[in-house]
């Protein structure tokens, strides 16, 4: 189970991640990436005691939020609710393990596809990570979004 504060939960945030964020695919598993409108990414580093111009106090750094997640497996694409559910099982399991590296306030749908129900560990990690990355979804891949 992934942390509460990383959860996506409101069907707004999902279709906003899916219709408006970049999306790439393999045949196991699609994730669709979108950076928060509105949100402050990355907070620039405040000293204490650091004055700003003018003699003014430095302002204090805007809080970061954390990436949101959530994970669908749709029925059309594997017909079992037990491998529907074993599925998104693996797949937050997985992302659990990435959540340091992912992008500060960025918002990812991962779908799961029928290639996934047969799917090695090792085989939806790779395809994860490789999928991440191309999206631009993790904090160390270049430039933000």
């Amino acid at each position: 189970m992934l942390p509460a504060s990383h959860r996506m939960l409101r069907s707004e945030d999902f279709t906003a991640a899916v219709r408006s964020g970049a999306r790439s695919g393999s045949r196991r598993l699609v994730v669709h990436y979108c950076a928060a409108p509105g949100e402050v990414l990355t907070a620039p580093p405040v000293q204490d005691g650091v004055q700003g111009a003018g003699g003014a106090p430095a302002p204090a750094a805007a809080p970061v939020q954390p990436a949101r997640i959530g994970v669908v497996v749709s029925k059309k694409q594997v017909a079992r609710a037990t491998h529907r559910n074993r599925i998104k099982r693996r797949v937050r399991a997985l992302l659990r393990e990435r959540l340091d590296d992912l992008e500060p306030g960025a918002r990812i749908v991962v779908r799961g596809l029928a290639g996934a129900d047969g799917a090695t560990s090792a085989e939806l990690a790779a395809d994860l990570d490789r999928l991440l990355a191309r999206s631009r979804a993790l904090a160390h891949t270049g430039r933000r979004r």
